[in-house]
């Protein structure tokens, strides 16, 4: 992590149905690496490429990503091979993210939509908690995703839900490059 540490590490959630959730956390991801930190953005069960991973390129080396089980389509929708290497996908990542709590690389780690790997009991919740209970003390940790289970809002130092009130693709307007993409 350099020389630059927090005192104190705090766990951020940012969950809810509105749009805005990996906005936000790449957001406070900015902040910390222009302050001298070191971040690191971890997602989970993400497509394509999108705006936001251009401008992360730009930011390195204070801000670094890492992405885990490459999406095409909903988890959902997928055939039990795709399940199953999707599974064995995400199981890398979280196991990339407990040797990032050990080498003290990072003093900011985004673990983007990983709120959906629980809903779709891809991983367990507890192995989350216990994941979260394990971190660096001086290290701060952003979670993202929908249908934050209570277990981690109750543990979690800030917790932000996103509201949806109105959405373009209620009236059949789909996800713009630039946008929403």
């Amino acid at each position: 992590m350099g020389n630059k540490k927090f005192e104190i590490g705090l766990v951020h959630i940012y969950t809810g149905n509105g749009k805005g959730k990996t906005t936000a956390a790449i957001g406070q991801g900015i902040r910390t690496s222009g302050a001298g930190y070191k971040v690191l953005m971890v997602q989970f069960l993400k497509g394509e490429d999108t705006g936001e991973l251009n401008t992360i390129e730009k930011l390195s080396p204070n801000f670094e990503l890492a992405r885990f089980a490459n999406m095409r389509k909903f988890y959902s929708q997928m055939n039990d091979e795709e399940k199953i290497e999707t599974k064995a996908s995400i199981k890398t990542g979280i196991e990339f993210i407990k040797e990032q709590f050990k080498s003290g690389n990072y003093n900011l780690i985004i673990m983007d939509e990983i709120m959906a790997t629980i809903y779709n009991k891809i991983i367990n919740l507890d192995d989350i908690i216990s994941l979260i209970k394990d971190k660096p003390k001086d290290m701060e940790i952003i979670m993202t995703g929908r249908n934050a289970p209570g277990e981690l809002i109750e543990i979690a130092d800030y917790v932000t839900e996103m509201k949806l009130v109105k959405h373009p693709f209620q009236k059949g307007i789909y996800a713009r490059k630039g946008i929403e993409s």
